[in-house]
């Protein structure tokens, strides 16, 4: 009973733990925008979100092949999850930060993190609802 319950708060919470290091790897190639030969990276949040929630395997690991074998936490992206963004136009310096597209993305990755803390904040606020008793109304 209590799974059916948490299995939503935990799918939104590892989409804003993805969310919040999206955030961080955007601030990251923005920060690095004038460093020479620094290639921006990015992560394909939905394929990262199938991994976190154990939809997917997480490339590289092992596969229990018995019941006492202890398996890596659901959760964790994998290095390999990451993307190098290509130059929309070469650079002298190959440096592959578009500043258009990453300010763009961080505006969209931060509409979309505050998304998921409101619904998760209305699915806790209705949750907390529902356990008060009725003379508590």
């Amino acid at each position: 009973m209590l799974n059916r319950l948490t299995n939503t708060l935990d799918f939104q919470s590892q989409a804003l733990t993805l969310r919040a290091e999206r955030q961080r790897l955007i601030s990251s190639n923005i920060a690095n925008a004038d460093t020479p030969g620094y290639v921006a990276r990015d992560m394909d949040f939905a394929s990262a979100l199938r991994q976190a929630t154990g939809q997917t395997a997480v490339p590289g690991q092992m596969t229990a092949t018995r019941a006492g074998h202890i398996q890596p936490a659901a959760g964790a992206l994998a290095p390999s999850g990451l993307r190098y963004a290509t130059a929309a136009q070469t650079n002298l310096d190959r440096n592959s930060v578009d500043m258009d597209r990453e300010r763009a993305s961080f505006a969209e990755n931060s509409v979309k993190y505050e998304a998921t803390l409101r619904f998760l904040n209305g699915q806790i606020r209705s949750l907390g609802d529902a356990m008060k008793s009725p003379s508590q109304g």
